[in-house]
């Protein structure tokens, strides 16, 4: 969640699937903003995985995937479901507009497209926007690493545990705890833990690079990944690079009983959640995680332990 700087132009993805209908709202937006376009929903969707934009027009009717289920996939995924929408339609009939709302629409423009109201209302939603990312970034940004806080982490999961359960697919997380910390704060002092723990968690962002992936700080020197349709191999690879990333970091600490540099044990644990599953199961994958980690500290620390829920899993080097 990091802003833009402010000289960067927002990005403004067009979607629908008449190029000169693209072609006209290019025309009226370039000169303030960047955009770029989809002729489809299922384009869109995939443009919006890979660079998130900061707002998308939407057209409504589309061939496959029309707006409607678009803007609903984009507001149910963690990643995306802050990028205000706006829909263009030729419609002002009520009950379209009432399908709009509920889909998740921030506002309408009407066809044909006047463009001081397209202007004004895309120079507006960019800045509430911007706004509310700003405020955002406050509220759930740990201030010391600048991950994810404790707080966001608990919001995206529970937004990707009830996606995944949905569309069946499958959910990691990744708890990571620093090798003897105590005694690493003991021997450098508070500052140098400090910078320990800031290190780490740049290492943890490199390593959570698609847009659905989350690391946040949980508390203390304990970290997290959230993982989303990722299985067991996936979630192991990625807690790899993870724990090799920090080793790399060469940061010393000879109050280590593994290793000269500061180190991590690491709990792997993956759900394949059911469309019943309740919140509990969710709190059954959390409690997994944290168990493993425990088992991964038990057996000599900086190692990963993982499984999937339900079973049981060994050490795995």
């Amino acid at each position: 969640m990091t802003n833009k700087a402010p000289t960067q132009p927002a990005r403004v993805l067009i979607v629908d699937d008449q190029p000169t209908n693209v072609l006209l709202v290019h025309q009226i937006l370039s000169d303030e903003w960047s955009t770029f376009f989809a002729t489809n929903g299922i384009e869109a969707l995939l443009l919006c995985a890979q660079t998130l934009p900061d707002l998308v027009l939407l057209d409504v009717n589309m061939p496959e995937l029309d707006g409607l289920q678009t803007c609903r996939q984009l507001k149910e995924n963690a990643a995306t479901c802050d990028i205000p929408v706006i829909f263009v339609t030729g419609s002002s009939a009520p009950a379209d507009e009432d399908a709009c709302w509920s889909a998740g629409a921030a506002d309408f423009v009407a066809k044909p497209i006047n463009p001081t109201t397209l202007r004004h209302r895309v120079r507006v939603h960019i800045a509430l926007k911007r706004q509310s990312d700003q405020l955002r970034e406050l509220a759930f940004s740990d201030s010391l690493t600048g991950l994810a806080n404790r707080r966001q982490f608990d919001v995206s999961a529970a937004k990707e545990w009830q996606r995944a359960r949905r569309q069946q697919v499958p959910l990691s997380i990744v708890l990571l705890d620093v090798d003897f910390f105590k005694r690493y704060n003991d021997r450098y002092g508070h500052s140098a833990g400090d910078r320990c723990l800031a290190r780490v968690g740049a290492a943890l962002r490199a390593v959570a690079v698609r847009p659905g992936d989350l690391a946040a700080r949980y508390g203390g020197e304990e970290f997290i990944l959230l993982l989303p349709e990722t299985g067991q191999v996936g979630a192991i690879t990625v807690a790899e690079s993870a724990a090799s990333r920090i080793r790399d970091l060469d940061v010393v600490h000879d109050r280590s009983d593994v290793a000269e540099v500061v180190t991590v044990s690491i709990g792997v644990a993956t759900a394949a959640p059911a469309v019943d599953d309740d919140d509990s199961a969710w709190q059954a994958l959390v409690d997994s995680a944290d168990m493993l980690l425990y088992r991964a500290k038990s057996n000599g620390r900086a190692r990963i332990v993982g499984a999937v829920a339900g079973q049981d899993g060994g050490p795995l080097k």
